[in-house]
């Protein structure tokens, strides 16, 4: 009996160590397997960069480029890139596509206006959110048209009319801080109508005195519009100028 337990000890030590080896090994075979995925989830993270070596493939690109940049533009940049890719490969490549071009119109057509109207009412609302907190700081006064102004040092000189010519030192910036023009740094002031350029600066020009230096935060309704400016002042911008009265002529 005894030389029994001794014996049985014994097997279960060995099935013990044998399981404990097993149990080690398996445990090696999984890191191993969170580390490939790992590498892959990075890899899908991170795709390589394509060669851009000759003109198909920099045109082939640079059409992705336009694609994607209207497509945000259009409010459209939550758009699922894989099943669009897929999309493009199956019209590229003579596939069968899962709509046809009718179908994918209508589905297409709304989904982009109510994309649109998103991105607009979001730039809206960054305007307004932004004018609602500016009017309530030290110095900020705001006339009947939604303008607002602050004076940074006060001048004593002439009033311009809506007829006169002035010349100005000023710089644009959108609310995030993005300079978009500057007379400054070009070095050479501007000089113009004070009824050839948008209406905002047209109401404020004609509260300033020569040698007035004041800061203007302009709503989109008197500044650009909802159309913008070129590339640099999106649709519906609210925009800040530093402006400096220099001389009426």
């Amino acid at each position: 009996m005894r030389y029994l337990l001794i014996g049985l000890l014994f097997m279960s030590q060995l099935v013990l160590a044998q399981s404990k080896k097993e149990l080690k090994a398996e445990v090696i075979k999984l890191k191993a397997e969170v580390e490939s995925l790992g590498a892959e989830l990075d890899a899908l993270k991170n795709p390589p960069k394509a060669e851009l070596n000759n003109d198909h493939e920099k045109a082939s690109y640079g059409l992705g480029v336009l694609m994607a940049s209207n497509l945000q533009k259009q409010g459209s940049d939550s758009l699922l890139v894989d099943i669009l890719n897929e999309g493009m490969r199956d019209v590229m490549n003579g596939l069968p596509t899962q709509m046809d071009e009718e179908e994918a119109m209508a589905i297409v057509q709304p989904y982009m206006n109510k994309a649109m109207e998103r991105a607009i009412e979001a730039l809206k609302k960054e305007g307004v959110d932004f004018l609602a907190a500016n009017k309530t700081k030290e110095g900020v006064k705001e006339t009947e048209s939604g303008l607002q102004y602050k004076v940074l040092s006060a001048g004593s000189g002439k009033m311009p009319n809506a007829a006169s010519n002035v010349t100005v030192h000023y710089t644009g910036k959108l609310i995030d801080g993005t300079v978009f023009d500057s007379s400054i740094e070009r070095g050479e002031p501007a000089t113009f109508g004070v009824s050839q350029v948008i209406s905002g600066w047209t109401e404020a020009l004609q509260l300033m005195h020569e040698g007035d230096k004041w800061e203007l935060y302009i709503p989109y309704e008197i500044g650009y519009g909802e159309r913008g400016a070129g590339s640099q002042i999106p649709p519906f911008s609210t925009l800040i100028f530093e402006v400096e009265l220099i001389s009426v002529n």
